[in-house]
């Protein structure tokens, strides 16, 4: 079950989020994007406290894919560093864990 992994990232709007989330499924970089709107994030920004409303996007991607995954966002993301975590899954619906590697293979 490790080959899939579930990466978040945060961005400062809902347009960037839409611009991102479609490119990394059109590409096959990711099989499902989850946008989460408004959150609030606050944070250590050059030797500042930042409060800032963002969008968490939610990926779904195969752990192969990681590498091409990571180099993509960071030339889509506004961000000067992206927060780009991923988690492996342990555990998921066989089903819905194979769609999400069908849906990442290359060609």
């Amino acid at each position: 079950m490790a080959d899939v992994l579930v990466v978040f990232v945060t961005v400062g709007d809902g347009d960037e989020a839409l611009t991102i989330g479609r490119t990394l499924v059109e590409e096959k970089l990711v099989a499902c994007v989850n946008m989460v709107p408004q959150i609030r994030s606050i944070y250590w920004w050059k030797e500042e406290v930042c409060d800032e409303q963002e969008v968490l996007l939610v990926l779904k991607t195969s752990a192969s894919r990681f590498d091409s995954l990571q180099s993509r966002i960071r030339e889509l993301h506004s961000y000067e560093v992206p927060e780009i975590i991923a988690l492996p899954v342990e555990r998921g619906l066989p089903e819905y864990l194979d769609w999400v590697i069908e849906n990442t293979t290359q060609g």
